[in-house]
C-alpha cells in the first residue's frame, strides 16, 4: 500500500478519505476545522494541523469547496520543494484548474484535474466517475486511489480546463432536470396523479438513470435532507457554466430562469440549508401543500 494525502473533509471528502483507508493507503489528512480530521483519526488516517504536511506527500488529492478554498490552501507557500503529483477533485472553474496547474508546473509538480460525478454515498461505495485532465504519466500516479474511489477514470486529454468544464456541464444538466422534474411532477399531481407515480412511470420509460431517479425520488418525496450538495454550491456551478458559456461567446437561453429560481429558493431561510434537490419546491410550492418531508 501507498502513502497519500487527503485535503479537505466535507461529506464527499470524508468519504472519499474513508475509502482510501479502508483500503490499506496511509492517508495523510487535513481539514480547516477539526472535527473530521480528528474522525478521520478516529478512523485509521494520520490528522496533521497544516495543508502544507499534507502536500508533501509524494501523491495528494483534495476536495475543497470552491474557487477561493482551492486558491487558498493549495497556494505556493504550501508546496514541498520535493516533486508531487496533485489531484484536485473538486469543481473549481476552469481558470481555477488553469491558474493551480501552472502553478504546481512552475514549481516542478504534477497537477491532474479529476472533478468527480457522483454523491456522497456514490463516493462511499467507491463508486465515483472520475473525470481526469493532465498529463499521462501524472494520471498513472493516481490511478491506484482512483480505482479506490471511483468506478471509471474518464481521460480528458492533457488540458485541465477540460476536464473542469465537463463537470461544469454536467452540473448543468442536473439542475435542469431538478428544474424539470420540479415542473413535471406539479403539473401532473395539479391533474390528481401521485408524484411517486408519476416519477416511476417517468424513469421506468424514457428518463431511466441515476439523475432522474435519484432527484426524481427527492422531488416526489419533498424530501430535501440530508443535504448531499447545497442550493448555494448549486447557483456556483450555474455560476461557472454561464462563465464559461461567455468566455465561449455562447448563450445559454435557461441559465436566467434558473438563477431566477436559485435567488429564490436560497432567499427562504427554511429551504437555504437544504440539499440543492430543494430548488424544486419553488415550482412544487405553487401546489399549496406542505413540505411534510423536507
Amino acid at each position: 500500500m501507498a502513502k497519500v494525502g487527503f485535503l479537505g473533509l466535507g461529506s464527499m471528502g470524508q468519504a472519499m478519505a474513508t475509502r482510501l483507508v479502508d483500503a490499506g493507503h496511509e492517508v495523510v489528512v487535513w481539514n480547516r476545522s477539526e472535527a473530521p480530521r480528528v474522525q478521520m483519526e478516529q478512523a485509521g488516517a494520520t490528522a496533521v494541523d497544516h495543508p502544507a504536511k499534507a502536500l508533501a506527500v509524494d501523491v495528494s488529492v483534495s476536495m475543497l469547496a470552491n474557487d477561493q478554498a482551492a486558491d487558498a490552501v493549495l497556494s505556493e507557500e504550501h508546496l514541498p520543494d520535493h516533486r508531487i503529483v496533485h489531484a484536485n477533485m473538486a469543481s473549481v472553474s476552469p481558470d481555477m484548474g488553469q491558474s493551480l496547474a501552472e502553478r504546481f508546473s512552475s514549481h516542478g509538480h504534477g497537477y491532474v484535474a479529476s472533478p468527480v460525478l457522483g454523491r456522497p454515498h456514490v463516493a462511499a461505495a467507491g463508486g465515483l466517475n472520475i473525470l481526469a485532465g493532465g498529463q499521462a504519466a501524472d494520471i498513472e500516479a493516481l490511478q491506484p486511489f482512483y480505482d479506490v474511489m471511483g468506478a471509471r477514470t474518464w481521460p480528458m486529454g492533457e488540458d485541465p480546463r477540460t476536464a473542469n468544464l465537463v463537470k461544469i456541464a454536467v452540473n448543468y444538466n442536473i439542475i435542469h432536470a431538478i428544474q424539470a422534474l420540479a415542473e413535471s411532477v406539479a403539473l401532473t399531481t395539479a391533474a390528481g396523479v401521485k408524484p411517486q407515480d408519476f416519477v416511476e412511470v417517468l424513469t421506468n420509460t424514457l428518463f431511466g438513470g441515476v439523475v432522474y431517479s435519484g432527484y426524481g425520488n427527492l422531488v416526489a418525496e419533498r424530501e430535501y435532507l440530508p443535504q448531499a450538495f447545497s442550493l448555494e454550491l448549486g447557483l456556483k456551478d450555474l455560476g461557472l457554466a454561464e462563465s464559461a458559456a461567455n468566455a465561449a461567446g455562447i448563450t445559454l437561453p435557461t441559465s436566467s430562469a434558473l438563477r431566477a429560481v436559485f435567488d429564490e429558493a436560497l432567499e427562504q431561510p427554511d429551504l437555504a440549508d437544504k440539499d440543492w434537490s430543494a430548488l424544486a419546491e419553488i415550482t412544487l410550492s405553487q401546489l399549496g401543500e406542505s413540505r411534510e418531508n423536507s
